[in-house]
């Protein structure tokens, strides 16, 4: 995939992969700190007993539809203010933050009060039982609280990276993750809260993270709500060109997960178990591209505001050609440790058999998964967000559920795991292509030149 991008183009900016490297491994950390604080989380929720679980359980599509939100936000933002910070008008970036701040926190605040109106519906709609409703009706207020605060902490995060800082968001994360930790026992057990405690504790995490971080914008000047001269509503229309699409091809992921359970789920319980602990150990695997997504669309977006394609071009291409090579030796590495790593993640035989198959194809195909990953990441920062919209949907409903399903038909166990290998590399492959459509877009849109 990357040898399309010549050698030379690369040579010809010589700080390019540095630079790369210094935008994403404070990410990278920060990314792993929010992982193991929802671990650690649901750990100490799961000593709470099936009610707080079953509770939590629900939260869950509901969480999404707010995560989603504030991600497509988050990533309009990156994409917009980068490029006008590229075009050099740091005026009106400075007006596009503050506006994004206030879209942010109205919208997500709408979205909880509907959700907390709309709980007895919404409950009934996932076939909750009876005994479940109070314990929402305890848990709810205070969860769409944190989640709020969450939403706020990750705006101004969206913030930093626009301007190319993502030291500052990639320590706040660390920061915030290990207190929510140290919080979690303090308000579930010593205070005896129980699941709402695991809520105040969030909110006391990211509560810490907001004094810390708008008030650092707010000083370095990223952030303003003076708006003369601003065309709000062009602006807010232009948020939502990119948003909109954004937000959608994060609640794609969700529904084609849980049909693919479904799928696995005709095998028994030990594949699902299996899945799940594998697909738990892909989420680790692919840390790196989950940090690369974050730090490349604002590099890729000041590229484009100073009409600098050529180095966005040898930018993804460096970042492939890493993805592809790193995610070999993880691949390896999981291969060689499947025996101990079975071993240590479920004492059941059958499940580490199963498991066992699933570490031995998979993984091969996480390289092209995230490569598929970042040409999402890029077209929404190329601002081609139904382009982006497009791969997510491809991979997803065209290559990874026909081909697991088609696998699973023709060889059972063992084709399940090979339809999902093969549907990871047919993702990679039409990704790229679209990829290479959407630059050639982006030039003659952007920079008034003959596409090359």
């Amino acid at each position: 995939m990357g040898s399309t991008i010549s050698n030379h183009s690369v040579k010809t900016f010589p700080g390019l992969g540095r630079q790369l490297f210094n935008m994403t491994w404070p990410m990278l950390f920060g990314v792993l700190s929010l992982m193991s604080f929802q671990l650690v989380d649901s750990a100490f929720i799961g000593q709470l007993g099936v009610l707080p679980l079953a509770a939590q359980g629900f939260t869950l599509p509901m969480q999404m539809v707010i995560i989603g939100l504030q991600v497509g936000l988050g990533i309009a933002t990156t994409s917009l203010i980068a490029r006008v910070l590229g075009a050099q008008d740091t005026t009106r970036a400075k007006q596009l933050g503050g506006l994004v701040v206030l879209v942010g926190a109205l919208s997500v605040f709408l979205i909880c009060v509907l959700i907390w109106l709309l709980r007895g519906p919404i409950l009934s709609l996932l076939s909750a039982p009876a005994d479940v409703f109070p314990v929402v009706d305890q848990y709810w207020p205070v969860w769409l609280m944190s989640a709020w605060t969450g939403a706020m902490l990750y705006f101004a995060y969206s913030l930093c990276r626009a301007n190319g800082n993502t030291m500052l968001p990639g320590i706040m994360m660390m920061v915030t993750s290990v207190l929510n930790m140290v919080l979690d026992p303090l308000f579930i057990f010593h205070w005896e809260m129980g699941l709402v405690g695991a809520a105040w504790a969030t909110i006391a995490a990211f509560g810490v993270g907001l004094l810390v971080v708008f008030p650092l914008v707010l000083k370095r000047h990223w952030m303003s709500f003076q708006w003369q001269g601003l065309a709000v509503g062009d602006s807010v229309q232009e948020l939502v060109h990119i948003m909109a699409p954004a937000m959608m091809s994060q609640l794609l992921p969700p529904l084609s997960s849980m049909l693919a359970t479904k799928l696995v789920a005709g095998f028994g319980a030990a594949t699902v178990a299996a899945w799940a602990l594998g697909s738990r150990l892909e989420f680790f695997s692919i840390v790196v591209v989950l940090a690369l997504t974050m730090s490349m669309p604002p590099m890729v977006g000041r590229m484009l505001g100073a009409k600098e394609i050529d180095k966005i071009k040898a930018l993804v291409g460096i970042a492939v050609k890493f993805v592809l090579i790193w995610q070999l030796v993880i691949a390896t590495i999981l291969l060689v440790t499947s025996p101990v790593l079975t071993a240590l993640l479920t004492s059941e035989a059958s499940v580490s058999d199963i498991l066992s198959i699933h570490l031995t194809w998979v993984p091969i195909s996480l390289g092209p998964l995230g490569v598929c990953m970042l040409m999402v990441s890029i077209c929404n920062a190329l601002v081609l967000p139904m382009r982006a919209l497009l791969i997510s949907g491809l991979r997803l409903f065209v290559c990874f559920l026909p081909l697991l399903w088609l696998g699973a038909q023709l060889a059972g166990i063992q084709g399940l795991f090979l339809g999902a290998m093969l549907g990871n590399i047919a993702a990679g492959l039409t990704a790229w292509v679209l990829y290479h459509q959407g630059i050639r877009k982006a030039s003659a849109k952007y920079c008034a030149e003959e596409p090359v």
